[in-house]
C-alpha cells in the first residue's frame, strides 16, 4: 500500500459518533466493540488474560451443568445482546453488548443474531482498562434495561459483587470473597462456592 492510501483507509467510526445496531453490522473490524447508548467502546486489550479466560469458562460451566434440561440458556462472548429502548428496528437500537456470561430464560428473546431483550443474568469479569465502562456505563443501561442480576467479578482481587434490581434500581451486595458462598435470586438453585471457585483458578 502506498503512504498516501494509508490516509484514505478509516475506521467505520469515531470516538464521538453515535451509532445504531444498523451500522454496527456493516463494520468489518478485527476487535472486539460494544455499542452503549450510541457510542462505541472498544476492547481494553487485543484479547482477554489468561485469568479472565479460566473465569468466564468456569462460570458458563458451572451455570450449563446448572440449567441442563432447564429452559434457560447461558451464553458466554461473543454473544450480542442488543438492548432496545422504543423500537425493534436495527437503526434504533443503540445498545448492543457482549456480556462476558449471560443468561437468558425466555427462548422467544433468542434469535440467529444473539439475544433480542434483557437476559435474566448477567456476568462480567474486570479487565485493566475498562473498569469504568463495567462499572458505570454497563451498570447505568442493565438498570435501566431491566436485567434482574448483574455480577461482577474482580479477578486479581478475587471478589464477586451482586447487583439486584429491586423495584428498577440496583441494590448492591457486599463485596464476596473467598470463603463465602453466593446464591442468584433469578436463578433458582445456582450458587457458588467461591472458596472452590477461585481455587481453580491459576
Amino acid at each position: 500500500m502506498k503512504s498516501e492510501d494509508k490516509d484514505l483507509v478509516k475506521e467505520p467510526f469515531t470516538e464521538y459518533g453515535v451509532y445504531s445496531y444498523a451500522d454496527y453490522l456493516t463494520w468489518e473490524i478485527d476487535e472486539m466493540v460494544e455499542l452503549i447508548k450510541g457510542k462505541v467502546f472498544r476492547s481494553a486489550a487485543a484479547a482477554p488474560r489468561k485469568k479472565h479466560q479460566e473465569i468466564v469458562l468456569q462460570l458458563g460451566s458451572h451455570l450449563l451443568k446448572h440449567l441442563e434440561k432447564k429452559t434457560c440458556k447461558v451464553f458466554i462472548a461473543p454473544f450480542d445482546v442488543r438492548l432496545p429502548v422504543k423500537s425493534r428496528k436495527n437503526e434504533d437500537i443503540f445498545t448492543v453488548v457482549q456480556p462476558d456470561v449471560c443468561v437468558v430464560c425466555d427462548g422467544t428473546k433468542l434469535d440467529d443474531a444473539g439475544c433480542f431483550g434483557a437476559p435474566d443474568l448477567i456476568v462480567e469479569v474486570l479487565s485493566p482498562g475498562n473498569n469504568k465502562k463495567e462499572l458505570q456505563n454497563k451498570y447505568e443501561v442493565y438498570e435501566e434495561s431491566g436485567i434482574q442480576e448483574y455480577w461482577i467479578i474482580s479477578p486479581y482481587e478475587e471478589t464477586l459483587m451482586i447487583n439486584k434490581l429491586i423495584n428498577g434500581k440496583y441494590v448492591p451486595s457486599r463485596l464476596f470473597t473467598r470463603g463465602d458462598i453466593v446464591k442468584s435470586d433469578c436463578i433458582a438453585g445456582f450458587e457458588v462456592d467461591l472458596e472452590e471457585f477461585f481455587e481453580k483458578i491459576d
